[in-house]
């Protein structure tokens, strides 16, 4: 009886780990490969964080990987580090889009983050022994502070030191994680000295921080530097004298376990590729003019002979 009970709990909970609920955010998508024909052993699961430019360098690795035989299932915009990452070391996903910078001082509030080698050389010191970071791209997609045009000719502001006798005055908007980041509000108030007058959670650097920052509810607010309303809005980021986001290039953390000899290769095709105009460019098809990632990321790849 009890071995017959152990066959039914196993059976129910694989269909549940399967299942596609529409309320979770680790809910498989359609698969981006059939490769079976091609004979390939090798299958993983993408994922993305919960803003565009992550969304369609997922779409860009699945892509890349489907086109050399590999099966590919894709879940996208699941959420902050906080959630995805836990996923990432359990294995519900196998590899995720990441910035050298950023994962580092996620898994280190003090790791040295000043420049490209020393960011992804923290960054492989840092991860988890079963997850792997593979060749970093050329490109740069780094946090900031941006104001408006209106706000920087009021308080004379063109870096983030500007802001110390200023910032009491001012909302910080930025995603609800950033309140207790190393790389947000703890941060700027240690490394700059800020103190805002309040912090209000916006979303992870897209259309509500833009709103908000256009409509006066927050003054200052976190975006991403190739988001393409910084310039549609004449907005101002502010310089980052101190280097307190350093460098953030982008790059592949996969599981070890998937990351076989032709897995690698394809994607570090991706990154030798990339570079940061060009996902500024790829990114603003998506954001400005609403272009289906996935066809973004389809025809970049087909551009540079990857598929």
């Amino acid at each position: 009886m009890k071995k017959h009970l152990a066959i039914l709990v196993a059976a129910t909970a694989s269909l549940a780990l399967t299942a596609c609920g529409s309320g979770d955010p680790l809910a498989s998508s359609a698969p981006a490969s059939s490769a079976a024909s091609s004979g390939s052993t090798v299958s993983l699961v993408v994922g993305s964080a919960n803003f565009p430019e992550n969304e369609l360098l997922a779409d860009i690795y699945a892509g890349a990987l489907t086109a050399k035989g590999v099966q590919v299932t894709t879940k996208l915009n699941i959420a902050s580090r906080e959630t995805y990452v836990p996923a990432l070391k359990n294995g519900e996903i196998d590899l995720i889009p990441e910035y050298t910078g950023g994962f580092s001082k996620y898994l280190n509030a003090d790791a040295d983050i000043s420049d490209e080698a020393t960011a992804l050389a923290s960054l492989k010191s840092l991860l988890p022994d079963n997850l792997e970071a593979l060749e970093p791209s050329k490109a740069q997609d780094k946090d900031s502070i941006t104001v408006t045009r209106a706000t920087a000719d009021k308080y004379n502001l063109t870096t983030i030191d500007d802001l110390a006798p200023v910032a009491g005055e001012m909302v910080l908007g930025g995603p609800p994680e950033w309140k207790n980041r190393a790389l947000g509000v703890p941060g700027l108030k240690k490394v700059y000295g800020l103190v805002f007058k309040d912090f209000r959670a916006t979303d992870a650097a897209g259309p509500l921080t833009v709103q908000a920052l256009k409509n006066g509810q927050i003054q200052a607010g976190n975006l991403f530097t190739t988001d393409p309303s910084i310039k549609a809005n004449d907005f101002v980021t502010l310089e980052d004298t101190k280097s307190f986001f350093g460098a953030q290039n982008v790059v592949p953390v996969i599981n070890k376990a998937k990351a076989t000899p032709e897995v690698v290769a394809a994607l570090n095709a991706v990154s030798a590729k990339l570079d940061t105009d060009t996902l500024a460019t790829l990114v603003t098809k998506v954001v400005v003019d609403k272009d289906d990632a996935a066809t973004v990321a389809s025809d970049w790849l087909t551009s540079v002979g990857l598929a």
